[in-house]
């Protein structure tokens, strides 16, 4: 019976982790540049109508590049941080 009440309670617990809210994200630090704009600790869906498409990554998170403005659309393409790259179908990245 105790064993049966310990497995219970592990469960319940592994459940209320998995069903907390997870915490605010945090801005990127750094900047990023994104066709010919620079944005410092971005956050969030940046969109460009400059292409190729020109992402400068100085920042400690990955930025992901997607096809479609609005961060919509299939992800083309990532730049990890300190890292630029060049899309010739990119429209939007996005960095959190």
């Amino acid at each position: 019976m105790r064993r049966i009440g310990l497995v219970a309670a592990s469960a319940i617990g592994a459940v209320s982790l998995a069903l907390s809210p997870a915490g605010p994200a945090a801005a990127a630090e750094g900047t990023l540049t994104v066709g010919l704009a620079t944005h410092t600790n971005p956050s969030g869906c940046y969109t460009t109508n400059v292409w190729p498409m020109i992402v400068t990554n100085n920042t400690n998170q990955v930025a992901t590049v997607f096809e479609l403005p609005n961060c919509q659309g299939l992800a083309i393409g990532q730049v990890r941080p300190n890292e630029s790259n060049v899309f010739e179908f990119g429209t939007s990245v996005s960095i959190s």
